[in-house]
């Protein structure tokens, strides 16, 4: 990465954190003031007049001070415009929208900005916990600018892992054995920021994520020494015409084989 990449993408990270900071605010103003709420996805997914706030605000700010990027956000409708950009934002509002309207704090303003695929600068905040999550490409990962990183604990040692007790009882034994499971996180983002800072060596994402619930989380786990992957161990690639993903894992780098090894062995594989 050239010295100009690292400026420009260093400049972005400024930017993103500025408007998520700002968009965390916004939707601050709603969090357990009972907004307004639809509903989509044939009626599974809710959404409320606190996320179309954060998102008007994100797209006001980033898309006046970088009109030559794209724009993938979950409450925008997709621009296939997108794909002909090789920079571009990649939005969600509120990341964990059903604890934000059950007053639980656990939500965050996802952003990132995603070039050739991959994310070059990434921010998560959560403006109820008071965390800033930040990462660009090449740097560390920083919460509330300390810098942090993975788990050191080995296969010897239990693994607190973000998985559901129906996907973990199909696992080897062995590998059964030494799990402690996290009780349920209800923002993906966060979720992944959580095996990021070490307070989980790994977690399954079931199928069907979005770009947006994952790329700033990406980097920001990369930063800290980790990485999620497709469960053949690769990278994923975003700003594709599908943006969903199937099973994902999320684990400090040293224990991606371990982890991989043991989805792989399941008895209903």
């Amino acid at each position: 990465m050239s010295d100009m990449e690292k400026a420009r993408w260093q400049s972005d990270l400024t930017l993103i954190a500025d408007a998520a900071r700002e968009a965390g605010a916004v939707a601050f103003g709603f969090f357990n003031q009972s907004p307004e709420v639809w509903w989509k996805n044939e009626d599974r997914s809710p959404v409320s007049a606190a996320d179309f706030a954060a998102n008007k605000t994100l797209e006001t700010i980033l898309r006046k001070a970088r009109p030559d990027y794209g724009w993938l956000s979950e409450e925008t409708d997709d621009d296939a415009d997108r794909l002909s950009r090789e920079t571009l934002f990649i939005i969600d509002p509120i990341d964990g929208t059903r604890a934000f309207l059950g007053g639980q704090k656990v939500w965050c303003v996802s952003v990132a900005v995603v070039h050739r695929g991959r994310p070059v600068a990434g921010v998560l905040y959560a403006p109820a916990l008071e965390e800033l999550y930040e990462a660009v490409e090449g740097g560390v990962a920083l919460k509330n600018g300390v810098p942090f990183t993975v788990s050191a604990a080995g296969p010897e040692e239990m693994s607190r892992l973000a998985i559901g007790d129906d996907l973990l009882k199909n696992f080897p034994p062995e590998f059964r054995d030494r799990v402690t499971r996290e009780k349920y996180i209800p923002s993906l983002a966060y979720r992944i920021a959580m095996v990021a800072d070490g307070r989980l060596e790994g977690t399954f994402v079931k199928g069907n994520s979005h770009d947006w619930d994952l790329a700033a989380a990406d980097l920001i786990l990369v930063c800290a020494g980790g990485h999620l992957v497709d469960i053949e161990g690769r990278p994923i690639v975003y700003n594709r015409a599908e943006v969903t993903h199937k099973v994902l894992c999320a684990a400090p780098t040293p224990r991606l084989e371990e982890f991989l090894t043991a989805f792989a062995g399941r008895r209903d594989s």
